[in-house]
């Protein structure tokens, strides 16, 4: 699994950083999608396919 970001889509509202920490944070200059982990572990996999429905923009997405 990878997970693909979008920062020019992202709207800056946080649900991935909140929701996946260890997988996701946030820009400090613009509030956008910063992917700290783009491959995962199986642990964190749960947590980043829940940050990707959260997020209100469709900035994020995973591929196989």
């Amino acid at each position: 699994m990878k997970i693909n970001a979008d920062a020019g889509r992202c709207v800056g509202a946080g649900m991935c950083a909140l929701t996946a920490p260890a997988v996701f944070d946030q820009s400090d200059d613009d509030g956008t999608v910063v992917v700290l982990d783009p491959e995962p572990p199986e642990a964190l996999r749960a947590a980043a396919e829940q940050a990707v429905r959260l997020c209100p923009s469709g900035a994020l997405s995973i591929t196989p």
